[in-house]
């Protein structure tokens, strides 16, 4: 595995790994802002900032990520297509898949947003 590829995996991981993190968190923000501490009543006031960055964090990693795939499986598309021209529609497909995980991000980003309010 090139150098390149592992930065893309690594980035689109760590994209989904903090998604899961910031959905769960919201998700239970509820129960964390009314757990007393020592016997202290915590402040239920919600800050909706952290889910702002966390939606922004998930589009653009994921968007950095798919970059470096597509630009991998671009080049690679490009070679094959120049020696082989009926693996056009081939090529496509995997360009595709390999944007799909901008628009997975986008929509991580999107519940992240509608969770917020």
């Amino acid at each position: 595995m090139s150098p390149r590829t592992k930065m893309a995996f690594a980035l689109t991981l760590f994209t989904a790994v903090l998604a899961g993190v910031v959905t769960w968190f919201f998700g239970n923000m509820e129960a964390l802002a009314s757990a007393p501490a020592h016997g202290e009543k915590v402040a239920s006031a919600f800050d909706p900032s952290m889910g702002y960055i966390a939606a922004a964090l998930a589009t653009g990693l994921s968007s950095l990520a798919a970059g470096i795939a597509v630009g991998q499986v671009g080049a690679a598309a490009v070679g094959a297509i120049t020696e082989k021209p009926e693996l056009m529609g081939r090529m496509l497909i995997l360009i595709g898949l390999a944007e799909g995980i901008a628009i997975y991000g986008l929509i991580i980003s999107i519940l992240i947003l509608n969770r917020l309010g």
